[in-house]
């Protein structure tokens, strides 16, 4: 029959997520439930002085076309700080600027996949790379997820499969666990990769929001050669800008740079120049460690909130950055069937299913703390424990 849609949509499907911050449009239910961050820290007036700067300075040239790869001093301000935080040796011409991290994994997926190919991806691991990558009609592998990071035994013997194409990882404070790889973990998952030909897609989008413990390197900066490195600014600046990048070397780069011209030629301009004025006026890092400041008081009243108001047979994460931390409830109970009772006490958050492509996972949740005040979050977790509670005594 004509007419009919491309195959690859009857795979895809609506982001969850998205679908259940519909429920938090009613102002008295109290939502853990996006990976938002904090309005509240939006720089907005150094912002507007940067956007008044670049058009009343350079509006012609803001306003016209550009090169595909973006704004060269921004991409050497990328480059500049790599070196600066992880000793990894980075041109600007291997940094391509993209539409957020989500437009990058979409290419890296474009460029590498072909129907039928295995993707290996943590277990669980973030929904919008599970999204992205299903347009491409892969057959995904978990490899589960441990509190030192990726099971590289289980990795190792995946990644010997003459169809496992890539590997997907975010290992510092992984959405949706909050789980940072060790150092151990990340050399042994570049070792493994390197020895399978594997290409590693290292998403890391949280990196600067660390509050505790050491910076540990990329993984990519063990072995570049197959390494794709993603990164934000909607974490530290502003997602509104959807303003991201991708790190790779000159041959992998110029497969995506055709990649992008047939997508969309190149990044918003006007917003490239905007954050790079923004960079040059304002301390980065003093912005940065405010979020940090706060995303940390906020993580610690999650936590004292779990200890206190959960039954003790309910475990949970303890991410040293980032915005969520993952619970797992006793293996009796659903989290989708507790989404509903925590709805009816003005609570939600993300039922932790949809973030594994095994069909486990049934029993887990994942609560992000990074757009909630503490007072706020001390009164939903106390409405997620009492729901919580309700569905123990059912069962």
């Amino acid at each position: 029959m004509k007419g009919q849609f491309a195959r690859r949509m009857a795979r895809t499907q609506k982001s969850f997520i998205r679908e259940i911050l519909k429920v938090t449009q009613n102002p008295a239910v109290i939502s853990f439930a996006g990976g938002l961050p904090n309005p509240n820290y939006f720089p907005i007036e150094p912002l507007r002085a940067a956007a008044d700067r670049v058009l009343a300075e350079e509006g012609r040239t803001a306003l016209q076309y550009a090169p595909t790869l973006g704004h060269e001093p921004l991409r050497a301000f990328i480059a500049q700080r790599y070196a600066e935080r992880t000793g990894m040796a980075v041109e600007p011409d291997e940094i391509l600027i993209t539409n957020g991290s989500q437009q990058g994994l979409d290419l890296v997926g474009k460029i590498l996949i072909d129907p039928g190919d295995h993707v290996l991806l943590e277990s669980p691991s973030y929904l919008g790379g599970i999204q992205a990558f299903t347009m491409y009609e892969p057959e995904f592998q978990a490899v589960p997820l441990g509190s030192e990071g990726v099971d590289t035994a289980v990795l190792a013997q995946k990644s010997t499969h003459p169809l496992s194409k890539l590997f997907y990882a975010l290992p510092n404070f992984q959405n949706p666990s909050g789980i940072t790889y060790l150092l151990a973990t990340r050399q042994a998952v570049s070792q493994i990769l390197a020895e399978n030909e594997t290409f590693l897609i290292e998403d890391d989008p949280y990196r600067e929001l660390r509050f505790l413990g050491e910076d540990l390197p990329p993984i990519a900066s063990f072995n570049r050669e197959r390494a794709f490195l993603l990164g934000s600014f909607s974490k530290i600046i502003a997602p509104g800008f959807r303003m991201g990048w991708i790190c790779a070397p000159a041959p992998l780069m110029d497969r995506l740079v055709t990649a992008k011209q047939g997508t969309d030629l190149h990044s918003n301009y006007v917003s490239q120049l905007i954050i790079h004025r923004y960079l040059q006026d304002n301390d980065l890092d003093a912005h940065i460690a405010t979020i940090r400041a706060a995303y940390k008081a906020q993580r610690e009243t999650m936590v004292a909130m779990i200890e206190e108001c959960f039954p003790p047979e309910v475990t949970f994460t303890l991410p040293e950055g980032g915005m969520f931390l993952w619970v797992s409830l006793p293996q009796q109970l659903s989290a989708m069937d507790l989404f509903e009772i925590a709805a009816k006490e003005n609570v939600v958050f993300v039922p932790g299913a949809p973030f594994h492509v095994n069909g486990t996972g049934h029993n887990t949740m994942r609560l992000s703390f990074s757009n909630t005040a503490p007072e706020v979050i001390e009164v939903g977790m106390a409405r997620l424990a009492k729901a919580i509670k309700q569905m123990l005594v059912t069962v």
